[in-house]
């Protein structure tokens, strides 16, 4: 067997490793339901002034991005997408959610949404910062 190091992996390079795992994991999730979904607000020009990407698999709700342009911090346009996407999350057949965010982010924000804190990682990515890992149920057990 020969190894090869490769920085800066190729789309094709990555691909490949993608389409190997893919292939391994089919058997245990490929029945399952998989989709993204984008909820986006706009202004009054029809600027895009924040928006919310998820990944909806199986019964998970993963919330991949969410950004609301700094002006309009605080006027509640965060929660109005987080609304939106757990409810259409729901709709979709989820009963939980997802969210990873640094600690210069907004976990403040999610746990006042009800998303608890699961796992941290500290020192990630540099010193003095931490990965955390949220989850929410969204429907009563």
């Amino acid at each position: 067997m020969e190894y090869q190091i490769v920085a800066n992996p190729t789309e094709q390079d990555i691909q490949d490793v993608r389409t190997g795992l893919r292939a391994f994991n089919d058997p245990f999730v490929e029945h399952l339901k998989e989709t993204q979904i984008g909820i986006f607000a706009l202004d009054e020009n029809g600027v895009r002034m924040g928006g919310i990407i998820s990944r909806l698999w199986g019964n998970w709700m993963h919330i991949l991005y969410l950004w609301v342009d700094p002006s309009l911090s605080g006027q509640g346009v965060g929660t109005e997408l987080m609304q939106r996407m757990e409810a259409l999350a729901i709709e979709q057949g989820c009963k939980s959610a997802m969210v990873d965010t640094f600690s210069f982010q907004a976990k403040p924000f999610y746990e006042k949404k009800g998303y608890q804190n699961r796992m941290t990682l500290n020192d990630f990515p540099a010193d003095e910062q931490a990965l955390h890992f949220l989850t929410k149920s969204l429907v009563d057990a």
